[in-house]
């Protein structure tokens, strides 16, 4: 008979896997803590620890830990999957949108995405690259549009003076007549 996770069949570790080095260590950090937290004298602390060394599988891995916190199945347990930072996601939806929105989103981009990765800096969320990516498109468009207005003034005030040296007021100005 076949068996998946939640037909009775546990999803992360079985008892009758062999324990590696690194499930040993994990479950002396949890006696460690337990010993550390008055739960365990040190008699069962050293007891606790011999039994950890010495066991073979899983389940003796369970069965020493079983009264700790953290312990028993908690050492087997999946590992929470890491989320994807929601600031960062929307960062890059602004930097994306500044192209259909005329560049009206490029500041939101750059806010959001210097606010995602001071989140994700602290939390550890998934989501660094996004809110590059929106810091990146956000920074570009605002530095198009200061390119535009400089290069538009500066077009500007050449057309005006090139119109105004060819005006007979402004050229006969400087000389008496």
């Amino acid at each position: 008979m076949t068996s998946w996770p939640g037909y009775g069949a546990q999803e992360y570790g079985h008892a009758a896997m062999l324990a590696s080095d690194a499930d040993r260590d994990r479950a002396s950090e949890v006696l460690k803590s337990g010993f550390a937290s008055g739960r365990l004298t040190k008699d069962e602390y050293d007891d606790h620890l011999h039994r950890l060394y010495t066991a073979r599988t899983h389940g003796d891995l369970v069965q020493v830990t079983s009264q700790l916190p953290g312990g028993g199945m908690a050492l087997f347990a999946a590992p929470a999957p890491v989320r994807t930072n929601s600031l960062a996601v929307a960062a890059l939806a602004c930097g994306v949108t500044e192209f259909f929105t005329a560049g009206l989103t490029a500041i939101p981009a750059v806010v959001l995405g210097h606010m995602a990765r001071s989140q994700i800096r602290r939390t550890g969320e998934n989501g660094s690259g996004l809110a590059l990516a929106g810091l990146i498109l956000g920074w570009l468009a605002i530095v198009l549009f200061v390119l535009i207005v400089v290069v538009g003034a500066a077009a500007a005030v050449h057309m005006g003076s090139t119109m105004m040296s060819g005006h007979p007021a402004v050229r006969g100005a400087g000389v008496p007549g």
